[in-house]
Formats: C-alpha cells, sequence, structure tokens
C-alpha cells in the first residue's frame, strides 16, 4: 500500500493538535483496512493505484452540485480511469465528474447539501468532523464552502478507496483539508471537545443506542459547536416513535425513528441547546435511485409497488429531517 495517504492524514492531524487521536491512528487504520477482514480490499486498492499519473494544470470545483475536476486526459487514459472508477461500484454518494468520466451515484447527494447548506453557521475556517460520510462527497462540499479541515470518518473499506479515487484527481487543491479515517464514531476519543461543527447524517437509525450516538457527537463538539443532524423520522407528536421489525425499506439494523418532535426531545435530553428542525421531508424516487455506477436495487424496489407511501414491509416511506443545535458553552 502506498503510503501516502496514511502520511497524509498523520500530518493533518498534527497540524491540527490532534495528538491524543493521532497515538491511536496506527491501530485504528491497521483495523479499518484489514485484508483479512475484508478480502475485496486488495483489488479496490490495486485500482487506486492504477489510475493514470494526472497532468499538473488541473480545474477544480468543490464548490458545485457535481465535485468536478477537469483535466486533460486523451481517450485511453479516459477508459483507463473509467474502468479502474468501476471496479470501486457500488458508487452510492455523489456526484462526480472527474477527468471527463461522469460518476452517476445512487444518491443525489447535492440535493441533501442544498437542503442543509442554507442553514448552517458559515463552514469558512471551521474544523468538521462529518461521520458516516460514506466516500466523502459532502466533506468536499463543505472545504468548498470553506472549511480549515474535514474529517470523515466511516468504517467502509470501500468507501475509503473512492475517497482515495477522488483525492487522485483533486490533488491537493484543497490544501490537504478533507481526509478520511476508517472508523467509526465509537473510535473518536471521549471528550475530544474539537470540532467546530460535527454532522451526523444517515447514521442516527442505524444506531440502537440513539441518546448514547448523540452524546457522543456532542463530546465531539468544542463548547458552543454545532451539530447537524439529518435522519429517517416519521410523522406524528413529541410521543411518536417507530420501531420497525426486522427490516425497514428493506435495510436491516433500522432502529428507532421518532417524529421530529420526539428527536428535539432526544436532542435536550442529551444535552443540546437552540434545537430546530430546519427541513423535513419524503424522499423522492429520483433521489435515490439504481444508476449504471450501482447497479443493485434502489428505493423503488423497497416501496409497496401499489402504494408508494408505504414501504413494502407496510411502514411509512422513507421521510428525512435536518435539525441543527449547539453545545452549550
Amino acid at each position: 500500500m502506498s503510503t501516502t495517504p496514511h502520511r497524509d492524514l498523520y500530518h493533518a492531524f498534527v497540524d491540527q493538535g490532534l495528538d491524543t487521536w493521532l497515538a491511536r491512528l496506527p491501530e485504528q487504520l491497521a483495523r479499518g483496512l484489514d485484508r483479512k477482514r475484508y478480502g475485496d480490499l486488495p483489488a479496490w486498492e490495486k485500482a487506486v493505484a492504477k489510475l493514470p499519473t494526472l497532468p499538473e494544470t488541473r480545474r477544480v470545483h468543490l464548490d458545485a452540485d457535481t465535485v468536478t475536476v477537469e483535466v486533460e486526459l486523451d481517450a485511453s487514459r479516459r477508459r483507463q480511469s473509467e474502468n479502474l472508477l468501476r471496479a470501486l461500484a457500488p458508487w452510492r454518494k455523489g456526484p462526480y465528474h472527474l477527468g471527463g468520466v461522469t460518476i452517476d451515484t445512487e444518491w443525489r447527494s447535492d440535493w441533501k447539501w442544498q437542503r442543509v447548506a442554507p442553514h448552517l453557521a458559515p463552514l469558512a475556517g471551521r474544523r468538521v468532523l462529518d461521520v458516516g460520510g460514506g466516500n466523502g462527497y459532502h466533506a468536499w462540499r463543505m472545504a468548498g464552502a470553506g472549511a480549515s479541515f474535514v474529517l470523515v470518518i466511516d468504517p467502509s473499506p470501500r468507501f475509503y478507496w473512492q475517497f482515495q479515487a477522488v483525492r487522485h484527481f483533486v490533488g491537493d487543491a484543497d490544501g490537504g483539508a478533507v481526509q478520511l479515517l476508517p472508523v467509526g464514531i465509537e473510535d473518536v476519543p471521549e471528550d475530544l471537545a474539537f470540532f467546530d461543527s460535527v454532522f451526523s447524517m444517515g447514521v442516527l437509525y442505524h444506531r440502537p443506542s440513539p441518546l448514547e450516538h448523540l452524546s457522543q457527537l456532542r463530546a465531539a463538539l468544542r463548547p458552543g459547536g454545532e451539530l447537524v443532524l439529518e435522519t429517517l423520522v416519521v410523522e406524528g407528536d413529541a410521543t411518536t416513535v417507530l420501531l420497525p421489525g426486522e427490516r425497514y425499506a428493506a435495510m436491516p439494523n433500522v432502529y428507532f425513528l421518532p417524529s421530529s418532535a420526539a428527536l428535539c426531545g432526544w436532542l435536550a435530553r442529551a444535552g443540546f441547546e437552540n434545537v430546530r428542525v430546519v427541513d423535513e421531508a419524503d424522499t423522492c424516487l429520483d433521489e435515490q435511485r439504481a444508476t449504471d455506477w450501482m447497479t443493485f436495487q434502489s428505493l423503488a424496489d423497497f416501496l409497496d409497488p401499489d402504494d408508494p407511501t408505504r414501504t413494502r414491509e407496510g411502514y411509512p416511506a422513507p421521510r428525512r429531517a435536518v435539525l441543527i443545535a449547539n453545545r452549550p458553552r
């Protein structure tokens, strides 16, 4: 494995003064990128290593809906890039346009960003933690909005190598601000109190102890820092919480779907203040769908064919809310 991604990650932690966490990185990286545990990992690593060398001249757009890198590639190198990027599929978060290759991801993650971004504290100069950030699409958008340091944590090694593939094209255009560590929230040092903003989008409903997750997010924030929470919700009052069975919209490990009002109470219980719901909407079939880059079943397959307002298990169809809150000073 090339040492460059790890070296850049270590340098970023040194620059940010994350000394306590720095000491844990070797063990966390070894566990998150364990070849014995993840049999496909060598193939993903090899695909990224084979991406063609790029000319120095490139134009990088991190502030556009499609994260774009304009760089001149001949037809042969463009085909090579596309074949190698496809070897990392399925691509779930995006979209990307890299060296003439358009990656049409399962999620139109730009639509989520359009709903979230108007409500954020200005990201310029902020240190951000993106929990469960996938391959880093939203992190690149955060850097495009001026964040000085964005750390994505996600335990999927496929997402790690997708991120490194995008990094290959972006190069140092972000000044190394965006980094990804293949771990979960439980691997963040306790009571870190470091980040100006913490994002948890699409994670809470996968946690069997949601209040514990909220407390972990709070502990990662500096006093006065901002939490951005995006999750599945159901309609109802402050006492409404859905506990699905074995699956929800074909997803396993979905534990609790509260109403937005109930979720506000959870955030207050976890020690947050200034809690507000800034967006709530049903997930539409154009936002999450199968594509040429994610050919498996997607949202349309998980709904009742006779009643798209219900999942195929009979629950309310996916509805998502964005809540923002602050850690008290």
